[in-house]
């Protein structure tokens, strides 16, 4: 868990930031340290807390793209070409993809040279439920991400969660040509608390995703700070 000090320095620098945002905005956020140099093997000096965090949502929703953005070492990816018997049941509403995670993604990124996040991408289908188990042990929190263009593809995500009773902010990646929709309107179709994080995001976008990282932490710092 990142120690009380990096959870102060994280809030501290997110000031300004609103904890929710509506799908589409945008902001300016802070990025990776500048002195943590992509592909660096070492974490930065002065470096005081860190969490694991899961990137979780349906396939094809953007888990591996928004690592991949983000981090600031060589991300690990387990991609495996779809065979034809997961192409059956692994449906995207006509949509092509012909990659899967089957393992987990991984990646890492630190925040103003103070908190490190490790991410550990989930893979999307429900039958890795076991996997998903595994991956949750020791997590802080989870990054939930969502299509517009199919927002019910999400509920297993969300249900497995709610489930392992691990807190989470949802994330509502861009994609082209998806249909806008109210904050309201995504809160009531996605179940969602109100004081569940919702933000919008660009997985292929670092500063978009760093966005919705902050917003999660800081929803895990509010957590935290108020059962304490």
């Amino acid at each position: 868990m990142a120690s009380k000090a990096a959870s102060d320095a994280l809030a501290g620098s997110a000031a300004g930031a609103p904890a929710t945002r509506p799908p589409g905005g945008a902001a300016a956020v802070p990025g990776p340290s500048p002195g943590t140099e992509p592909g660096g093997k070492y974490l930065a000096p002065g470096v005081a807390g860190a969490a694991k965090i899961l990137v979780v949502g349906p396939l094809g929703v953007g888990k591996t793209t928004l690592i991949g953005t983000v981090s600031e070492i060589r991300p690990l990816s387990t991609e495996a070409l779809m065979t034809r018997a997961g192409a059956r049941v692994d449906t995207l509403g006509g949509r092509t993809k012909t990659t899967t995670t089957v393992a987990l993604d991984f990646g890492r990124i630190t925040l103003d040279g103070d908190l490190v996040l490790y991410l550990f991408g989930t893979p999307g289908q429900q039958r890795f439920l076991p996997a998903w188990r595994d991956l949750a042990k020791g997590a802080l929190g989870a990054l939930a991400l969502v299509d517009t263009r199919d927002p019910a593809a999400s509920f297993d995500a969300l249900g497995n969660l709610e489930d392992l009773d691990l807190p989470f902010a949802v994330a509502v990646n861009a994609f082209p040509g998806s249909p806008e929709h109210s904050e309201d309107d995504l809160r009531v179709a996605l179940d969602l608390l109100p004081s569940t994080p919702l933000v919008g995001c660009d997985a292929r976008d670092a500063r978009s995703s760093v966005l919705a990282l902050i917003a999660l932490v800081r929803h895990l710092v509010h957590a935290a700070t108020e059962s304490s």
